[in-house]
């Protein structure tokens, strides 16, 4: 069985509002999403993200008692699986995830590894983009990102 990385709805929305939805295709070529993602994120998706849902609902419903129905979705579709990855950017959900030993890593994350797969060139630009959005990045994150990126 095939490594299976999963995403949460706010690296997609995050990702497809500052046109870089494709840096997850260059860094995964597939990627794996639930049928509750697919509806939070409400746009056609590319021939390269496919959907499963997790056979065991019983964890996903559990889940949904601290988690949203997304979240709830792909933590349960990842205890299924072998060593999966699993991008989120809700500190809960985070923190949920790893307290089950399942692999994460969040939007920011995945710029990181973009840049040192160079798969983009500057951190910098992506990061400009990301603050015109909704998305929140503390100061100090922002350094962290630019640091790790040795473009502080």
């Amino acid at each position: 069985m095939e490594k299976i990385i999963l995403s949460d709805t706010s690296c997609l929305i995050l990702l497809e509002k500052i046109g870089e939805l494709e840096l997850l295709h260059s860094l995964f070529g597939t990627l794996t999403i639930t049928p509750e993602i697919s509806e939070e994120y409400k746009k056609p998706l590319p021939s390269w993200i496919q959907i499963e849902s997790p056979k065991n609902k019983t964890y996903q419903l559990i889940l949904e008692a601290s988690l949203d129905k997304g979240e709830s979705s792909a933590i349960a579709l990842c205890l299924e699986r072998k060593n999966p990855l699993l991008i989120i950017d809700d500190l809960k959900g985070r923190k949920l995830a790893g307290s089950l030993e399942i692999n994460i890593i969040g939007s920011l994350g995945i710029l990181i590894l973009a840049k040192r797969k160079k798969i983009i060139f500057s951190i910098k630009p992506v990061l400009e983009k990301i603050k015109r959005t909704d998305f929140r990045i503390s100061k100090e994150l922002e350094k962290t990102v630019l640091y790790l990126c040795h473009e502080e």
